[in-house]
């Protein structure tokens, strides 16, 4: 399985990699939108974890640029501190199936969204 987290905050992705690599697993790490392009333009990961909030290009227009080329089994997550209803009504909108907050179950959250147990969690697919 391969994971691509797209997080402009060093120490956080450092984390998520780290909580989240296991066996089976390649995971890379971009830390702006315009850093992940060259990579997201060659192949597509099974999983995708986009950062809302950005530098340069944010992560809904990421997840805009390559909408046409997902595929069913292309898991997109986007990840936000922010817990705004109007930003995850936006998101869903716009095809985003998963959102997961930035908050203390995090890790918990996003695993249960890469191993198909999102209904354990309170998140929209």
């Amino acid at each position: 399985m391969t994971i691509y987290l797209v997080e402009d905050d060093v120490i956080y992705a450092e984390f998520v990699k780290k909580s989240l690599s296991s066996e089976g697993r390649v995971f890379s790490v971009f830390h702006s939108a315009e850093e992940s392009l060259p990579a997201l333009q060659k192949t597509l990961p099974d999983v995708l974890i986009i950062d809302y909030k950005l530098p340069g290009i944010s992560g809904i227009d990421l997840y805009e640029q390559l909408k046409p080329r997902l595929k069913e089994e292309n898991k997109v997550i986007m990840l936000s501190s922010l817990e705004d209803g109007n930003m995850v009504l936006n998101f869903i909108q716009r095809g985003v199936r998963d959102y997961v907050i930035k908050d203390e179950n995090v890790i918990d959250s996003l695993l249960a969204v890469i191993n198909g147990n999102e209904d354990d969690y309170y998140l929209f697919n």
